[in-house]
């Protein structure tokens, strides 16, 4: 006996006019009522509690659900969509990580400029390595995370034994994490890191930045974190001379100095699109100053994708001074750390 494949279910009516609304469709085609009107009321109202609380964050993250709901030709499309931008340039001038509606976080921001900020996320991120790993725990709640963690960690034990693939993994995890919190920070909704062995990790992101500005300080949030993570590893070298972590401290900075890679998704390649083509051709400056100095062969890569970039790429319309300070700082930071010997240091 065959049973016949179950009816498809109706599409929903319009409780004010009756017509029939397809599933993929925002507003009612005949009288325009929004489909999601309660849900698009409810955060509406959750945005404004957040307004009055001074949570920008808190309130961008609503706004950035609710533009999801819109249709893209109306005008609440238009007028979220600019308080999105808005609330993104207020948040950006936050400190990653700083409590959000405090004084201190406000006026933190207030006064630093560009260089300022950059180094307070420096800061951050080697403070969260050392003193936070409660909260870096949170990720590995998430099931796939952990088990795809633990499958990387376990092919990278057959080459390298278990020190320095753990970490390595934990390194990259770091790095992925600074994604996950400037994402947040943002009100992206993004899943968990998956680890894939041999090539790396990833995050999916469910909601896109409002603009190249937003994905660059996205981009460059895992470099910087991944490198706070390589300073934290070289300073447990030097206070114990034990030679696996100089190694990692080694390894972790040539993984992010990679990402920089001016191309495709790669974190460089999103710190990039928001410099306009002369801020471009100051970070192959920059990017070449340091080769010279270093010696490291990958920089000359660098320099030949980031030489592209600025002849044939889409530039910025307007500078990003602060995506290009935590760029060129990050290449400087990292082709160093590149130099990093380990006297008879071996993997195992």
């Amino acid at each position: 006996m065959v049973d016949d494949p179950p009816a498809a279910p109706a599409p929903p009516i319009c409780p004010d006019c009756g017509a029939e609304v397809a599933p993929a469709l925002l507003a009612c085609p005949a009288c325009h009522r929004l489909v999601h009107a309660a849900e698009l009321k409810r955060l509406a109202g959750e945005a404004d509690q957040a307004k009055q609380t001074g949570d920008a964050g808190g309130e961008l993250a609503a706004w950035r659900q609710a533009l999801e709901l819109l249709p893209p030709d109306t005008a609440q499309h238009q007028t979220v969509a600019a308080r999105v931008a808005e609330l993104s340039r207020a948040v950006d001038r936050q400190p990653a990580g700083a409590k959000r509606g405090s004084r201190m976080g406000k006026g933190a921001a207030g006064g630093l400029g560009a260089l300022g900020l950059l180094l307070a996320k420096f800061k951050f991120a080697l403070l969260f390595v050392i003193t936070k790993a409660k909260l870096l725990l949170l990720g590995l709640t998430k099931a796939s995370t952990l088990l795809s963690m633990l499958l990387s960690m376990g092919v990278y034990w057959t080459l390298w034994g278990w020190k320095f693939a753990a970490g390595f993994v934990v390194s990259i995890y770091i790095h992925e994490m600074g994604h996950v919190q400037a994402l947040t920070h943002y009100g992206i909704k993004a899943t968990a890191p998956m680890f894939i062995p041999g090539v790396g990790a990833f995050i999916r992101l469910k909601q896109y930045p409002t603009d190249r500005r937003e994905d660059a300080r996205v981009g460059l949030a895992g470099p910087i974190w991944g490198a706070g993570a390589a300073i934290a590893a070289y300073g447990v070298y030097l206070a114990t001379g034990a030679g696996i972590w100089g190694a990692i401290a080694h390894v972790g900075a040539y993984i992010n100095l990679f990402n920089l890679l001016p191309v495709w998704q790669l974190d460089g390649g999103r710190g990039f699109r928001a410099l306009t083509r002369p801020q471009r051709w100051i970070a192959v400056l920059v990017v070449g100053l340091a080769w010279l100095l270093t010696g490291e062969g990958l920089l000359l890569l660098l320099v030949v994708a980031g030489a592209a970039a600025a002849w044939f790429g889409d530039a910025a319309p307007e500078p990003d001074r602060t995506a290009l300070l935590q760029y060129t700082w990050l290449v400087a930071l990292l082709s160093l750390m590149t130099r990093i010997t380990v006297p008879g240091a071996t993997p195992r």
